[in-house]
């Protein structure tokens, strides 16, 4: 079977409905958030899972509890899959952040490979420990479904490191809804995308919901 790693974005948050900047902030899942993960693990429960890594944010592992629990396995906690730093951006609209830093704006739209929120973190600084986790996983499980649940930006920034793409070009190659799922299975040939931001296992009402 080989290694397949499926990739789980939390469900929804306050800050994913209005697009404010939520890194290192710890919102709750919305009431529609925790419903996202409950259909999540009733569509998925019956693989074999072999183990359920998730970044220590509550809108992480709340996302990730109702599989995890269904099929008896316990949660692996890892802060290199927390989802970015924005620095003094946190809490903030784009809006908000145009108005205050603009110059820091222009240089992260344009190149956030290397540019960074006002004192946060680079797509470069983000790769480099969520990418540390991927070697973890990759060293002791080399057979079967891996589940990682993480958040928008880190999500994206691992999905450009395992496939070659461009960390500066994450927001525009990449996207992955609330509660999207992506799978990448490791072949002989390296990682090859099987699919990406499904949300198939959402009902209507659910995959219907404004947000980013």
């Amino acid at each position: 079977m080989g290694l397949h790693l499926y990739f789980l974005r939390h469900g929804e948050t306050t800050f994913s409905q209005t697009g404010g900047y939520c890194g290192h902030l710890d919102p709750e899942l919305t009431s529609e958030g925790q419903k996202m993960a409950v259909e999540f693990a009733q569509a998925y429960q019956h693989l074999p899972w072999q183990a359920v890594f998730a970044s220590p944010m509550r809108r992480a592992v709340a996302t990730a509890e109702p599989l995890a629990n269904a099929v008896g396995l316990s949660l692996q906690l890892r802060d290199g899959l927390k989802e970015g730093y924005y620095g003094v951006w946190e809490g903030q609209t784009p809006e908000w952040v145009k108005q205050h830093h603009l110059e820091d704006y222009i240089r992260w739209m344009t190149e956030p490979a290397w540019n960074s929120p006002t004192g946060g973190e680079t797509a470069v600084q983000i790769a480099t420990r969520a990418m540390a986790v991927m070697a973890e996983i990759e060293a002791n499980y080399t057979e079967g479904p891996v589940l990682v649940v993480s958040h928008k930006a880190t999500l994206r920034i691992i999905l450009c490191s395992l496939l070659g793409i461009d960390l500066g070009r994450y927001r525009d190659r990449i996207n992955v809804l609330v509660a999207s799922v992506s799978l990448v299975r490791f072949t002989q040939y390296g990682p090859l995308l099987e699919f990406m931001g499904d949300r198939n296992h959402l009902n209507p009402e659910l995959r219907s919901r404004p947000g980013t």
